[in-house]
């Protein structure tokens, strides 16, 4: 495991605060004080770390290399507890994120509470490197390569008839194709992270969604 792996695991076992936090802390502290990360970036969940990195990648850099350490919360509950890891109580570190529009609030307090800010809109989130998905990622992502090419990356992942039954259910004849796919992408563990990595490869690089491309733009060397 390189440094920048053992310093995510680290961060998420000390915010966990269990028995092994102190410990966790401890590895942190000596990883941080010798690797020097530049930022730290906190996203809601794997899928949301596979499609930053795999973007990231996409575009010839590799984050952890370069000292921007992409960490998942395990939920936007944590986001308090992460920053109170990583922020002005903890490690001192820079930190940068994303959040889906429905968890804005969380991040806001979070922030808020680590002294990161006072009253803050969304403007001033961004100004803090702080980005929000108009839905969730896996929404921008939809939108951006459009659902004529998701249902082809489904098709090449021979999950077309898997779809094409889901769609059938009662509960999704009512909603809309882009709807349906979002729902889909859900439905099994692991699918997530699956299409998040599938559909940044088929990204136009001049049509990246908005939070992502101001996420990376502020993890700029």
């Amino acid at each position: 495991m390189n440094d920048a792996r053992r310093f995510r695991s680290a961060v998420v076992a000390w915010a966990a605060a269990g028995g092994a936090a102190r410990a966790a802390a401890a590895d942190a502290r000596e990883l941080a004080a010798r690797t020097r990360p530049k930022k730290v970036v906190l996203v809601e969940g794997h899928s949301d770390r596979v499609a930053v990195e795999a973007l990231a990648a996409r575009l010839g850099r590799d984050l952890d290399a370069e000292g921007f350490p992409v960490v998942p919360l395990g939920g936007v509950t944590s986001i308090g507890r992460f920053l109170e890891v990583l922020g002005p109580q903890g490690l001192a570190l820079d930190v940068a994120g994303l959040c889906d529009a429905p968890e804005e609030r969380w991040f806001q307090r979070g922030l808020e509470r680590a002294g990161l800010g006072a009253t803050l809109g969304r403007a001033d989130m961004e100004r803090r490197g702080f980005h929000v998905c108009m839905a969730d990622l896996e929404d921008e992502l939809i939108r951006a390569v459009g659902t004529d090419t998701v249902r082809h990356v489904i098709a090449a992942e021979g999950e077309w008839r898997a779809f094409h039954t889901f769609q059938r259910q009662p509960a999704q004849r009512e909603r809309t194709v882009e709807q349906q796919l979002h729902r889909f992408m859900g439905t099994h563990s692991g699918r997530k992270a699956q299409y998040a990595r599938l559909l940044v490869q088929r990204l136009d690089p001049a049509g990246i969604p908005r939070p992502l491309a101001r996420l990376l733009a502020d993890t700029a060397v």
